[in-house]
Order: structure tokens, then C-alpha cells, then sequence
């Protein structure tokens, strides 16, 4: 059963006030409202005096009169931690917007277990860093029940630059949001590899710089996510057996230079499974492939 609560919101607390929660902070104070802050290191909450925060050691009392708390922590359990130390102080139809990056099926799990208590939980992971947060830009998902977005949707979208509503699937943002920082650590620790063999191979990041400014593979993405996953991996751009020649020489090539690469030997390794299979002639984005 949905909660009744009023779409004016007097008071909101922010409980995780590090490099994200204080961008948040400065940001809803910048807006005109106000913020009661909790953080486990009090110090940092302490700082957002200075922006007009109401800075608070005790939990329960920083979320004293707060009709939304918004939650910015590490993990699920630092998140339950907080919240179950602060629910003495939770008045009737509190509404909770956590912005922490967790699992999916804690995520699920605080929505039902916060609205038997007579709560809501909405999970609002983000695509944002600190300056984001501090200027509203980037991007929040949400999912799950509807009438709550819709009642949270104008404050959370003043928050960013895109709120994302993926629908009324419990765990949806959370499973979304999981699967883009995976990509971005992927990206990242590619980028890693491709420093480490322009340095082996005497290319300076200028020079690497001046590359991508002109060639921009970043571009591609959709067209090959689409042919990554099409099913079709006939009329190669690029044969697969050919990029697995070309992935051995990035290595023996570092190797030669003393330079040991991280990603790409996974990568070399799952190219060699796809040949195996008799797809050494097909484009190589077959190595995508999942079913």
C-alpha cells in the first residue's frame, strides 16, 4: 500500500557527506532549502557548515524533522548500518533516496523492508562525480514504483542534468548502474594497457592525444555494441583471426620492451576460445557473443 505524503518537502537530511554527498549538499543548499548533514567521520560533515548545512555526531538527530533522507555511503552495509541507526528518528512517511552504488538485490531488499516498516525507499544510484553533483549535470536512474518517482521526479531532477526512469522493475537501476561502472573500469583499465604500450613503443601522451583528437574511436560504440550483439558475424570488417594476429604482436611487442600488458592477454585468450570454435574467418565481434 502506498504512503500519503506531501509533495512540499520542508526539511531533507544527507546522510554521507564525502566527495559525492557534499557536491549533493551544496547543490540542494544552492536551491534554497535546507539540509541537516550526518557523516561517520563528523569533520567532514563539520566542513558544510560554512555552505549553510546544519552539521550533526548523532545520526537520529540529524534526520530529526526530515521528511527526505538522502544517502550517499559506500556499500549495503555501511547503507543499512546508517539507516538502522537512524530509523529512531525517522518521522512518519519518511521518504529515502539512496544514491550509493549497491547490489541489486539489496536494493531490493531496503524497498520492501522499509515500506513494512511504514517507509519508502527509492534507490537513485548516479553517473555523476563530485563537480556533477555540485552543478547538478550528469545522470540518476531510478526504478520501481512509480507513484513515488513521479512524486520525487521535480526534486530529483533539479539534482542533474537526466534523470533516468527505467521502469517499474525493482532493482532495474541498480542492476543498470552496476553494468555502466563495470564498462568504465573496463574502458579505464584498457586505457591502462594502451598507455603502458605507447610508453614501451616511445609514443608520448601528446602524441597519443593528438591521435584520438583526430581519430576518435569512442564514435564506434553504438555501431559495434549493435554488431556485437546482431547474431550475424559474416562479411568481417575485421576477421577475427586477424585481430588475434594483431593482439599477439601488442604483446610480444611490449614484452620486447619489458612491458607486461594487464587486459589484453584476456582478451588474447578469449579470441583464442572463439577460433577454436571454428570462427576464426568471422568479424571478430563475435567475441561478444554470449549465448
Amino acid at each position: 500500500m502506498l504512503l500519503t505524503f506531501t509533495k512540499k518537502f520542508t526539511m531533507k537530511a544527507f546522510l554521507g557527506t564525502g566527495l559525492l554527498g557534499s557536491g549533493f549538499v551544496k547543490a540542494i543548499i544552492s536551491k534554497g532549502e535546507q539540509v541537516q548533514v550526518w557523516n561517520r567521520t563528523a569533520a567532514k560533515a563539520k566542513e558544510l557548515e560554512q555552505y549553510g548545512a546544519i552539521a550533526f555526531e548523532d545520526i537520529v538527530r540529524a534526520v530529526t524533522n526530515a521528511t527526505v533522507i538522502h544517502v550517499a555511503l559506500k556499500d549495503d552495509v555501511s547503507v543499512d548500518e546508517a539507516l538502522n541507526l537512524a530509523e529512531s528518528g525517522f518521522v512518519k512517511g519518511t521518504i529515502i533516496v539512496d544514491h550509493t552504488t549497491t547490489s541489486v538485490e539489496g536494493a531490493k531488499r531496503r524497498t520492501a523492508e522499509w515500506q513494512n516498516k511504514g517507509f519508502l525507499y527509492q534507490h537513485a544510484p548516479v553517473f555523476m562525480g563530485p563537480q556533477h553533483a555540485l552543478e547538478s549535470t550528469g545522470f540518476m536512474l531510478v526504478s520501481g514504483n512509480q507513484d513515488l518517482i513521479i512524486k520525487l521526479e521535480p526534486q530529483l531532477a533539479a539534482l542533474t542534468g537526466k534523470l533516468i526512469n527505467l521502469g517499474d522493475e525493482m532493482g532495474k537501476a541498480a542492476a543498470v548502474k552496476l553494468t555502466g561502472n563495470l564498462f568504465l573500469v573496463a574502458f579505464t583499465a584498457s586505457i591502462a594497457d594502451t598507455l603502458a604500450f605507447a610508453k614501451a613503443m616511445n609514443i608520448s601522451v601528446d602524441e597519443l592525444s593528438q591521435l584520438f583528437d583526430v581519430w576518435n574511436p569512442g564514435a564506434a560504440l553504438p555501431a559495434r555494441l549493435k554488431r556485437m550483439t546482431s547474431g550475424d558475424y559474416s562479411n568481417p570488417s575485421w576477421k577475427l583471426e586477424m585481430a588475434r594476429k594483431d593482439t599477439g604482436l601488442f604483446i610480444s611487442e611490449a614484452a620486447s620492451n619489458n612491458t607486461q600488458l594487464k587486459i589484453i592477454p584476456a582478451a588474447a585468450a578469449l579470441m583464442d576460445e572463439w577460433i577454436k570454435k571454428g570462427h576464426g574467418e568471422d568479424d571478430w565481434a563475435i567475441i561478444g557473443k554470449t549465448d
